[in-house]
């Protein structure tokens, strides 16, 4: 029954993305691609007093990526870049066999959880925080 949820939550930020589009005066705009399935994101982020005021993105790609996308793009505005980063790594932790994020605006992040059983996919979802990654990293010239 929760593996249904959790279906239902994925499929829910694929059809109807949350933070989709470009954002015109983003200080960042970062593409990331999986050159071997074809996924890809293109994030922009507007960045003041070093937290994250705005996120959106646009790409293609299989319902994981993209709503690993859409979920992304809710769970980091107001955080700060460390924070930001902090959460990338929850994560990443998560899709290697951790526990799953826990915070204000997070619940959505459980659904990604099931995704490690196929590990051919694992990929995809961290597509968008890979992008997120570089477009810190980027910002910050590092």
């Amino acid at each position: 029954m929760l593996d249904e949820l959790y279906r239902e939550i994925i499929l829910d930020h694929y059809r109807n993305p949350r933070n989709r589009g470009e954002l015109a005066d983003a200080d960042t705009k970062v593409r990331g691609n999986n050159p071997i399935c074809g996924d890809e994101v293109t994030l922009y982020l507007k960045i003041a007093d070093g937290k994250i005021d705005a996120a959106r993105s646009t790409g293609n790609g299989c319902s994981i990526s993209q709503a690993s996308t859409s979920m992304m793009t809710q769970a980091i505005v107001g955080r700060s870049l460390d924070d930001a980063l902090a959460l990338i790594g929850e994560v990443e932790g998560m899709m290697r066999g951790g526990g799953v994020p826990e915070g204000p605006d997070l619940d959505d992040l459980a659904a990604l959880e099931g995704v490690r059983k196929f590990p051919s996919r694992v990929k995809c979802a961290l597509l968008p925080w890979e992008t997120l990654k570089q477009s810190i990293q980027e910002y910050r010239g590092t």
